[in-house]
């Protein structure tokens, strides 16, 4: 019971941040989800009837949720699903550019 009200605080904070430029509401939000889900039988009946609803939704919570989480890809994942939506084709186009070189360039240096 205790994690599942952290988890509706943790929510709420999420909620008042996000106003706030950058990102910092959506991963706060996403960490509560995950304490409610984890906690509340009745959260758990809600969440697999939104993945049969939208699974393409609901994935990157399925993934927070396993055993390992994969914290880094959900967010990339993410962060890219937003670029699409919100820059225009042609702005796309440099950004994955300059993806390719960062990439490129921090493959160079960990090898």
């Amino acid at each position: 019971m205790a994690m599942m009200a952290l988890g509706f605080v943790i929510i709420l904070l999420g909620i008042i941040i996000a106003p706030l430029p950058g990102p910092g509401g959506i991963p706060v939000i996403a960490l509560g989800l995950v304490f409610v889900l984890r906690n509340s039988y009745w959260a758990k009946r809600q969440f697999i009837r939104a993945q049969h609803k939208r699974p393409r939704y609901v994935y990157p919570f399925r993934r927070l949720l396993r055993r390992n989480p994969e914290i880094a890809p959900v967010f990339w994942q993410q962060a890219l699903r937003a670029e699409k939506v919100v820059l225009v084709k042609r702005r796309r186009r440099i950004l994955v550019r300059a993806r390719r070189k960062t990439r490129r360039f921090l493959r160079k240096i960990f090898r």
